[in-house]
């Protein structure tokens, strides 16, 4: 098998998936796609009669990045590739040919995301550097929009054009196009996280070793909605996962975040400053 993929679902509506399913699925290469239900009830059940998906109910919400590690800890069900596949991307034929020949001319990425946009056309800024407080905590509570704006301008690297292919310390995890031998050596998402930063997290580590790229010879759709914005519940998850990443790798004192930051910077030719 070539690449397989994993979507985790929790309540997502037909249509949005079935985009997501046939999307992957509109290959000709040897791919394999496990949907991973973490849904009170197991109505996805029977969707799909394609042999090349696999369907696994959990019973319960057990998170984003434990729903994907059931099948990133088994090896045995992983291609060369694995492609960590949110329920509400849709995307081409050609996309997953054309990121796969990349990655086998590039044996150094670990990490690979093309350009992502709305259903309108308008580009996501999905490229960041490693999170300061600043660029997590303290934006959640602060309400005024120039302050938020003047730290998004930096933290998503919106002083780069977004055309370039460009490696970037945190991608994304809405489209993570991964090397299994990267995975195997690096480990998966940390479990600790329920939901929110455990992209943040595994896209670091795999950062420290190989290449992490932004690739935008082609996109995907994405319906995105920041939930966390609208649910007390997950606001509050997304808090407790940002703590505790800060806690894991460092809060203001986090010596690899600023020296990563500071070359990504200066390698677009922007000023460094102390965060």
């Amino acid at each position: 098998m070539l690449v397989s993929a994993s979507i985790v679902t929790y309540k997502n509506k037909k249509e949005i998936l079935d985009a997501a399913v046939e999307s992957f699925l509109n290959t000709d290469l040897d791919v394999r796609l496990y949907i991973v239900d973490n849904s009170p009830k197991d109505t996805i059940r029977g969707w799909y009669e394609d042999p090349r998906v696999e369907y696994i109910f959990n019973n319960k919400n057990v998170g984003f990045g434990a729903g994907h590690n059931i099948i990133m800890k088994d090896f045995s069900k992983l291609g060369t590739y694995h492609l960590v596949l949110n329920p509400d991307i849709r995307f081409e034929k050609g996309v997953i040919e054309t990121l796969y020949r990349f990655m086998e001319d590039n044996k150094n990425v670990g990490n690979c995301i093309p350009k992502v946009v709305y259903p309108n056309g308008e580009l996501q800024y999905i490229c960041r550097l490693l999170p300061t407080p600043m660029d997590w905590i303290i934006r959640m509570f602060i309400p005024l929009k120039g302050i938020k704006r003047k730290i998004d301008s930096r933290y998503e690297m919106r002083f780069t054009d977004y055309k370039q292919i460009m490696d970037v310390p945190f991608l994304s995890g809405c489209f993570m196009f991964l090397r299994t031998s990267a995975i195997k050596e690096i480990g998966v998402f940390d479990e600790n996280m329920f939901m929110y930063g455990e992209d943040t997290d595994l896209n670091r580590r795999i950062f420290q070793k190989y290449r992490t790229v932004y690739y935008p010879e082609v996109h995907v759709v994405h319906d995105y909605a920041r939930a966390s914005h609208r649910d007390w519940r997950l606001f509050i998850i997304h808090v407790q996962s940002s703590i505790y990443y800060l806690n894991k790798w460092g809060w203001f004192f986090d010596k690899e975040r600023r020296m990563i930051n500071k070359r990504i910077m200066e390698q677009h030719g922007m000023k460094w400053d102390l965060m």
